[in-house]
């Protein structure tokens, strides 16, 4: 598939609005209500639609939530997942607070050998901070049994926010000295109406420098196939990677090869854009596959080259939570 130009391979797939934390950041500040269980796409929904992408072009699957992990029967889905035999890249984000060893060697034997974890911070306290949740030791121990256990790599996703944990961007980044993860630094994007304020954005460079300024130059890492939008970095002689994904800063529109699935059933084809197009009711109401192709190839045709965060003329900036979208 294309659109813009751009070659459109990545499906994220929301399987839950449903979450087990409450990170400052992601769910509401004002009260809200989760979707009603008839208006999320049942697993047998979610993987025809994903079929069809797959013989449409798409080539490797993301499972995000809220937390993928809450949804029950979550690894009899995954298992079917796993047998499209089209698909060559299958991998989840998760807060990995439910991520037992049992569980991580389930997710091996299926063959989902990348997973990316949310860790804001070090700090146990702060942890609860920002998650709503005293989980902190749940989620290290998913981190490090997931290394033990081969999963590679093992990606640690970090939103830094100015006055919560922005005094721990060295120490997040001292993981990849002794350690193979990935951690990537993520600029927070203002969406919704969460607890955050604009003005506790830090952006990459404020980052970048913090961490040159104590490990030295970050040296650039070459891109591989299966690498996201992150721009990746090593400090020299360390064993893990540094990666900045910029939405705010420096924003990557004109590479992104991916499509959205809400848990609600709609296909949406830029995150920070609030135009989603409905394909769970025509399929509910006996559409085609070649119908549901169409669908999604429509989809694309309104992939935006550029979002608007940055520039408030721009209409459509996204009013949705994460919690509804998928991450």
């Amino acid at each position: 598939m294309i659109a813009g130009n751009r070659p459109i391979n990545y499906l994220r797939i929301s399987v839950t609005d449903r979450c087990n934390f409450r990170c400052l950041y992601c769910v509401p500040s004002s009260p809200f209500a989760v979707i009603a269980h008839k208006k999320i796409a049942s697993y047998e929904e979610i993987l025809r639609i994903t079929r069809l992408a797959c013989e449409l072009g798409i080539t490797k699957v993301r499972i995000t939530g809220g937390e993928p992990f809450v949804r029950k029967d979550i690894f009899s889905f995954l298992e079917r997942l796993c047998a499209i035999e089209s698909l060559k890249d299958i991998s989840i984000t998760t807060n990995g607070a439910l991520l037992t060893r049992k569980k991580i060697k389930k997710l091996i034997s299926l063959g989902i050998k990348r997973l990316n974890l949310s860790l804001d911070t070090l700090d146990p306290a702060k942890f609860a901070r920002i998650t709503g949740r005293d989980r902190f030791q749940n989620v290290k121990d998913a981190i490090f049994t997931a290394h033990e256990l081969g999963i590679s790599p093992v990606k640690i996703n970090t939103v830094i926010l100015r006055g919560i944990n922005d005094d721990e961007i060295e120490n997040m980044t001292a993981l990849t000295l002794d350690y193979p993860f990935h951690i990537r630094f993520i600029e927070y994007m203002p969406m919704g109406d969460t607890a955050v304020k604009k003005q506790q954005q830090v952006l990459t460079r404020e980052i970048k420098e913090k961490i040159e300024s104590r490990f030295g130059k970050l040296l650039p890492v070459q891109r591989t196939a299966n690498d996201g939008p992150a721009k990746k970095y090593q400090i020299t002689g360390a064993a893990g990677i540094v990666g900045f994904i910029t939405p705010i800063s420096s924003h990557f529109c004109s590479e992104c090869n991916r499509l959205r699935l809400t848990s609600r059933g709609t296909l949406r084809p830029c995150l920070l854009n609030n135009y989603e197009k409905d394909i769970l009711n025509p399929l509910r109401k006996g559409a085609s596959d070649d119908e549901l192709k169409q669908i999604i190839v429509d989809t694309l045709t309104k992939k935006p080259l550029f979002h608007g965060l940055t520039d408030p003329s721009v209409k459509g900036i996204p009013i949705s939570h994460m919690t509804s979208i998928g991450g």
